[in-house]
């Protein structure tokens, strides 16, 4: 069963993480024919880090996860520390088949999405 784990910063405000959180029940409804199991998860600084949210996907019953980095810019959490962070973590679940998509920013559908938020402007 395929899994999809978004993976935000973290923040200290509450709010912006149960934004994330929020994000991520909307997507259920969304996208449920693809992922049966769709949870949020953060770098630091909030509940349910990377590791934890893993863990929730395989005990929902996942075989593969993608990690999506809810990131706009490729900085060093993108190509550094998620990477990490999901290879120190893959050896607890040897079964399960775990990759990450490119972050947010590197969509091709990012322009569209740009221009449409500035469109809505009333």
């Amino acid at each position: 069963m395929k899994a999809l784990l978004i993976i935000a910063h973290g923040s200290r405000r509450k709010q912006s993480n149960e934004e994330v959180v929020a994000i991520a029940e909307r997507l259920k409804q969304h996208c449920s024919e693809q992922y049966k199991i769709i949870h949020a998860g953060f770098l630091e600084l909030a509940d349910t880090l990377i590791p934890e949210g893993i863990k929730k996907c395989v005990d929902d019953g996942a075989t593969s996860i993608i990690v999506l980095p809810y990131f706009l810019n490729s900085g060093r959490h993108v190509i550094e520390d998620i990477p990490q962070i999901v290879n120190e973590t893959k050896p607890y679940y040897p079964d399960i088949e775990i990759k990450i998509a490119a972050h947010l920013g590197a969509s091709t559908l990012i322009m569209d999405l740009l221009v449409s938020s500035a469109n809505a402007i009333k």
